[in-house]
């Protein structure tokens, strides 16, 4: 992990950055925003006693309140990043204590329930601008983060058509000064996007390991023990943060709802071709799927490494 305090000094790009909520996404954009010296002072805001004095203790920010109006005075950057069910009450404590001028931006991974919940409550003169760091591990909390997150990942920027150009572009060099590539779309084509590249996948994880694990005929010390590859890695997906995900899933639902559509017809198309011994098919749809994954990795978005570079612990003798 980088040394924060190893940052060259030079011209910040905002004074004060407040971060309401300090888990690993927060605690990532501390840490790569010190790391490119972006920020004058990081103050961070939670509701658990716990997260704050970690925080604090992280040197993740330099005061971590317990209520959002204290830790957005102030600031002329704003970033949520809670769970996005938690956006809307949120947006209604901070929006009178919003200083003019100032950005206010989150990471959550649905965009068009953030611009519904969190637009009302802006007040003018302050630029509200959606976003989505598309970079995360499955673990949480303060600890969690690390400023190489984001390098060489995506973030999603879905600024409303009237929103204020230099805002913008404000906020997407802060994003790119983060490590990350940078791309504009409109919310509602976001969560058309995610809902197949993250939130299918990620509900698909949930009901695999919950299905393994109800399996009468197996037991789950076996279901542990004989973890192949595939559903080893179903579980480190299926090991993120539930209320997280239970947000995602209520807040883009028709989005889901029209892929898991297109899932469940294609895994009838997979079902066929095995009940009838259709090879060729499944050959020609495996295939397919295999050009995607070399896509990936010439994209950048991951490694060819077996096993995503994991070596098991060598087994425990007695």
């Amino acid at each position: 992990m980088s040394d924060p305090s190893a940052a060259m000094p030079r011209d910040v790009m905002f004074q004060k950055m407040a971060l309401i909520g300090v888990g690993l996404i927060g605690s990532s954009i501390s840490h790569a925003a010190r790391r490119a010296g972006l920020v004058g002072d990081i103050v961070g805001c939670s509701a658990s006693p716990e997260t704050r004095a970690k925080a604090e203790s992280l040197g993740l920010v330099s005061k971590a309140y317990d209520n959002v109006a204290d830790a957005v005075a102030g600031a002329d950057l704003v970033l949520l990043c809670t769970p996005v069910g938690a956006y809307a009450k949120i947006a209604e404590q901070m929006g009178p204590h919003l200083a003019p001028g100032a950005i206010v931006s989150d990471v959550g991974s649905v965009k068009a329930s953030v611009v519904r919940d969190v637009v009302p409550y802006i007040p003018a003169g302050v630029h509200f601008i959606a976003g989505h760091p598309i970079a995360g591990t499955e673990q949480s909390g303060p600890e969690a983060g690390f400023a190489e997150l984001f390098d060489g990942r995506w973030c999603i920027l879905t600024p409303e058509a009237d929103a204020d150009r230099l805002a913008v572009a404000r906020l997407e060099s802060f994003w790119t000064k983060l490590g990350s590539h940078v791309e504009l779309m409109t919310p509602e084509h976001h969560d058309l996007v995610l809902a197949i590249t993250s939130h299918v996948p990620h509900l698909i994880a949930y009901n695999i390991v919950n299905t393994a694990a109800h399996l009468e005929r197996v037991t789950d010390s076996e279901v542990i023990k004989f973890s192949a590859g595939g559903f080893r890695d179903f579980t480190r997906i299926a090991a993120s943060d539930p209320i997280m995900w239970r947000d995602v899933f209520l807040n883009n639902r028709e989005a889901v709802l029209e892929m898991l559509g297109r899932f469940s017809e294609d895994l009838v198309t997979l079902q066929r071709a095995i009940r009838f011994g259709d090879g060729e098919t499944l050959e020609r749809l495996f295939g397919e799927s295999r050009a995607i994954r070399r896509g990936i990795i010439q994209a950048g978005q991951d490694t060819p490494s077996p096993d995503f570079g994991r070596r098991p612990s060598p087994p425990k003798t007695s």
